[in-house]
């Protein structure tokens, strides 16, 4: 319902308010549409307070929308003596909200996943969320401002098939620019800007530029979204403390399943050293790079990606990183941060939006900094036969030795079609709760080539701001692999992600659905499987 109330709502206080304008002179009339206005206004603001988001994208939603009604209701009031004008104007306003405003309003406030029954009605989606979260809803939504990605032949170029592109007026300009384009075929990809008017046309576009014989492959560049969903009731506390004095350990309860008093115990027993300290990129909003408790294990590779409006990438990296034993804040699996570090690539907004192109960006310029971990606790519904440019970013950063970590998403369907989940050559982690069963919203990995289990119910971790917050989804399960896997890279900087996944198999428990969510993480057994680098 919330898809539907929001913009229609808003769209009964903007007309209310123009008809208040126009008839001011007949006072019956203007009163009539005060009230149309007041009546859609109260019923805008409920909707605004019960859509899914935090509070400063709320709160700029609001500012953006009041700006909208003030100016357009000035603008019509000015012109309200001269009719024909007047109501020109209107009818090409409401073409305008018809052709474009009204799916602007719809998207922005993506309705949660619809449930099965009354249990997981009452859980919340998660940390991410596809831009088309329904099952019956195969469709994924693709970027306005460049729909396609495709790959030119090698010896060819986009000049090849310009007579194409210009039948269609469609514009172009290269995907990416990995530094290494020897080693990949990345740079043979260009990003298409198909014109409004031409989308329905995308088969037919696709299939003439296979008919060109100059392109090897065409995908939909799709929209990803992420929807972090705080959860105000915490859990149990619990005793044990593993030897070190960060307050929030009572709210982490992952730490008790995970035998973190284990790992601890196995690392000191068998004095297990880092060969270097490994590097985790967090592929996300990004991350407060000043926050208390991540200062002292980040590492910068450009200043403009220390920051985070949305705080999706911060609560990410405090998992995967935060700094452990300093009476503040939470801990992660690095006790003495020798281990690793945390570093930041935006490749979502400040809303949580991005593409499949502006990912894969990410995950190229990870690569070419040499990070060890990529950790993307994002993803949308995907067609796993259409995953060429994915599979080719990861096999790019798989052969500059990152592992990547990566979340199976929060629709409570099959993780196979959501991306980058189903890509070959990643490690995917699904959630787990507090009895170890499959988190309720958690896709299932049953048909994943690598899918392994964390907790992703409840867990505490930082938040921009020095603050600290409660989120549910795989988007929390991802970074607990990613740290994991970090500290294993730090101990071997060989290890392959074949081999990772066969320590994570090897060393991992069951859980009460162990066919859906994959063995559950134990670092203690872990870090004991690791070959001795030679």
């Amino acid at each position: 319902m919330l898809d539907l109330l929001y913009p229609v709502s808003y769209l009964v206080s903007l007309s209310g308010l123009i008809g208040w304008f126009y008839l001011q002179d007949n006072k019956r009339r203007s009163r009539q549409m005060s009230k149309l206005f007041l009546g859609g206004f109260f019923a805008y603001l409920i909707s605004l307070g019960m859509a899914q988001g935090e509070l400063p994208y709320k709160l700029f939603i609001l500012f953006r929308d009041l700006v909208v009604l003030g100016v357009v209701s000035q603008f019509f009031s000015f012109f309200r003596k001269y009719k024909v004008l007047f109501f020109g104007m209107l009818f090409a306003l409401y073409g305008m909200i018809g052709t474009k405003g009204m799916d602007i309003l719809q998207a922005t406030f993506p309705e949660k996943a619809s449930t099965n029954n009354a249990a997981e009605a009452e859980m919340p989606t998660g940390a991410i969320e596809t831009t088309v979260p329904t099952k019956n809803n195969n469709t994924p939504k693709l970027d306005e401002d460049g729909e396609l990605l495709i790959e030119i032949y090698e010896g060819n170029t986009i000049e090849d098939i310009a007579s194409t592109l210009d039948r269609y007026n469609i514009t172009y300009k290269r995907a990416f620019h990995p530094n290494k384009a020897d080693l990949t075929d990345l740079d043979d990809f260009y990003v298409l800007n198909v014109p409004d008017n031409q989308l329905g046309n995308l088969a037919e576009i696709e299939q003439q530029l296979y008919k060109t014989i100059m392109v090897d492959w065409v995908e939909e560049n799709e929209v990803i979204t992420i929807s972090p969903i705080e959860v105000t009731k915490l859990p149990k506390p619990i005793e044990k403390r593993f030897g070190i004095n960060d307050p929030g350990l009572e709210q982490m309860w992952g730490f008790d399943a995970m035998g973190i008093d284990q790992f601890y115990k196995s690392i000191a027993e068998g004095n297990i050293q880092p060969q270097r300290k490994a590097t985790i990129a967090i592929l996300d909003t990004g991350v407060d790079a000043k926050h208390e408790d991540i200062a002292g294990n980040y590492k910068s590779i450009k200043s403009k990606y220390d920051r985070d409006v949305q705080g999706h990438g911060t609560h990410c990296a405090g998992i995967a990183g935060s700094v452990s034993n300093n009476a503040t804040g939470v801990a992660s699996f690095s006790q003495n941060n020798e281990f690793v570090q945390i570093s930041s690539i935006p490749v979502l907004n400040n809303f949580g939006m991005g593409t499949q192109k502006s990912i894969i960006d990410g995950i190229i310029e990870a690569a070419d900094n040499q990070v060890d971990v990529i950790s993307m606790s994002l993803g949308g519904r995907s067609n796993p036969a259409k995953q060429k440019s994915y599979e080719k970013a990861i096999k790019y950063a798989n052969d500059a030795g990152a592992i990547v970590i990566v979340a199976a998403g929060n629709s409570n369907d099959n993780a196979k079609n959501y991306a980058p989940a189903n890509v070959k050559g990643v490690i995917t982690v699904s959630a787990i709760d507090e009895q170890l069963k499959r988190a309720t919203f958690s896709n299932y990995v049953n048909d994943i080539a690598m899918g392994v289990a964390a907790p992703g119910v409840n867990i505490y971790s930082t938040f921009p701001k020095n603050e600290y917050k409660t989120f549910n989804g795989t988007s929390m399960a991802t970074p607990y692999v990613a740290g994991l896997v970090g500290v294993l890279k730090s101990i071997n900087p060989t290890l392959t992600t074949t081999e990772v996944y066969e320590i994570l198999q090897g060393s991992g428990v069951g859980t009460n659905s162990t066919s859906e969510t994959g063995r559950f993480i134990q670092p203690g057994e872990a870090v004991k499987l690791v070959p001795v680098s030679q």
